[in-house]
This record gives structure tokens, C-alpha cells and sequence, in this order.
């Protein structure tokens, strides 16, 4: 079984950034601010950028002149960014963007030297091990802290329950896992593996949960990610045919409803910078260890 890689569309990824900027662990951002330099612009490095939402969240949190370098591999996500990105930090310096069009599962490991930070958000999940392998090197490449939010780890509870619920859970997350043209998407096991990929490089990780809440005030939001949700368990597992559309017909007139409650769960990284004296770039003074 193969599949061609994952396409998230602009529209989705609009309907869900607000929910995505919620749930991110704002805490890993005090701890990634003494580990930046202070003697020259910030260069950060945002892999798989989507429409840019990391840079839109996490750019105005920090002090000092900033130059992102967006990565994604979709031109048509790429062309949007360059409009919607903030042009001023914390502070009130000057923020600059530019774009590279990229597979970033295959970035050469000289392309991110010289960066003060590296971001993702949403993309571990969607790797294959060798591809999260790959991943890791080039970051412990660069030497710098790095900070991964939103992935997936295979938890979600709707209320109120239905009977469904865990089967369809159970089913998505076989989806997840599915192959493609380089081995199994990680999908749920995405955290534990980076965790382990960057522990054999001698990298410390700290881990934060978060989730999406998905409410009243997110019926469309709610509607969108559970037709998804669901599409994607009864392609991995046909066998939902017969039962989802009564099932999907109680959930979505729940959603709007206003009654249906979802709570999807997620885990954010940050990678403390190397500490080495065979680091490219040491970190700054005061940099939690």
C-alpha cells in the first residue's frame, strides 16, 4: 500500500489556525528566548510552513530583528505567506520573511547553518521514520534549540460519547500509520520516536500536551476536522461503512448545533540547543539546561 503525500489546503489550514494558536504550550516559548542569540538578527528556519501560521503566532513573542526562512514544498501554500507574516517582533524590530520552495524530509544539512531557531508545526506525524531520521540529523546539524508544536498522538474524546467513538479513534489512527512510497507514517508514535531520534544525537527534549478544544464557538471548525476525521477511519477501515453515515449524522447535527464537544490531543517539543563545544553555534547565556 502506497499513498501520495498529505496536501493540506489553504482553506483548511485557515479554519484552523486560531484553534492551532490556542493550544500551543506558550511556556516552551519562555524557555526558547534566553537560548537565542543577542548579537546579531534572529534567523529562523520554519519547516513545512504551511500559509506561514507558525511565524504569524510565534514572531510577535520575540524580541529583536527576525528573519524567517519558510520552507514548505506546496507553491501554492508558499505564495500566500508573504502578505500575512507580522513585520515587527516584541519590541517593535523589524521582521523579515522569505520563502523556499523544499521537501523538507530532504533538506541539505548546510541549508539551515547559521540559524538561530528552527520550527514545525504539525508534520511529525505525517513522517515515515526514515524521514523523521533524516529530520533529526539536519537539525542537530544546525546546533540551534528547535520547537515542534502540534503533533498528533492519537487521543481524542468527544462528549457526549457515543458508542462509536473508539472504533472510529482506533481506525484513524491505523490511517495515520498507513505507508507510503518510504515506509509507515509514524502518526501517533511521532513524539516518542523524535524524542528518541534527538536523545541519540544528545539532544534534550522537554515535552508539553496541549489540544485543540473544539466548542460552540468552533461549530465549523468542529464539523470540518470530524468529517475528516471520519472519511479518513472508513477508508482504513471499510468495514464503518455500513454504521458512519447514522453516525456522522448524530455528531454533525450535535456540531451545529453547538452540543458536540471535542477535545483533540497533541504534544509540543522543544529541543534544547547543543550544549557541545563541537556546536556550529553554542547557546546563549542562559539558556535552561
Amino acid at each position: 500500500m502506497t499513498t501520495e503525500p498529505v496536501r493540506a489546503s489553504s482553506e483548511w489550514l485557515t479554519m484552523r489556525e486560531a484553534a492551532d494558536a490556542a493550544a500551543r504550550a506558550t511556556d516552551l516559548v519562555e524557555m526558547i528566548r534566553p537560548c537565542l542569540p543577542t548579537d546579531r538578527p534572529l534567523e529562523i528556519h520554519d519547516l513545512g510552513c504551511g500559509t506561514g501560521s507558525m511565524g504569524r503566532w510565534l514572531a510577535p513573542q520575540l524580541p529583536g530583528p527576525q528573519h524567517w526562512v519558510l520552507y514548505d514544498r506546496d507553491a501554492e501554500l508558499l505564495a500566500l505567506v508573504h502578505d500575512t507574516q507580522p513585520d515587527k517582533g516584541s519590541d517593535g524590530s523589524p521582521v523579515t520573511v522569505e520563502t523556499r520552495r523544499r521537501d523538507v524530509t530532504r533538506l541539505d544539512p548546510g541549508e539551515l547553518a547559521g540559524a538561530s531557531l528552527i520550527t514545525a508545526s504539525a508534520l511529525l506525524d505525517m513522517m515515515t521514520e526514515e524521514e523523521l531520521r533524516r529530520f533529526v540529523a539536519v537539525c542537530a546539524r544546525a546546533g540551534c534549540a528547535v520547537l515542534i508544536t502540534l503533533t498528533v498522538v492519537g487521543r481524542v474524546e468527544l462528549t457526549p460519547e457515543d458508542p462509536l467513538d473508539q472504533r472510529v479513534t482506533d481506525a484513524f489512527n491505523a490511517h495515520q500509520r498507513r505507508a507510503n512510497g518510504e515506509g509507515r507514517r509514524l502518526g501517533p508514535d511521532a513524539v516518542g520516536a523524535a524524542v528518541d531520534g534527538f536523545a541519540r544525537v544528545g539532544r534534550d527534549v522537554v515535552i508539553r500536551p496541549n489540544a485543540w478544544q473544539l466548542g460552540p464557538h468552533q461549530r465549523g471548525l468542529a464539523a470540518e476536522w470530524f468529517t475528516g476525521w471520519l472519511a479518513a477511519a472508513c477508508e482504513q477501515a471499510p468495514e464503518l461503512g455500513a454504521v458512519a453515515p447514522a453516525y456522522a449524522r448524530r455528531r454533525l447535527d450535535l456540531a451545529a448545533a453547538g452540543q458536540l464537544f471535542a477535545t483533540v490531543h497533541h504534544e509540543d517539543l522543544f529541543v534544547r540547543p547543543q550544549t557541545s563545544p563541537f556546536s556550529p553555534e553554542r547557546p546563549a547565556r542562559g539558556c535552561p539546561g
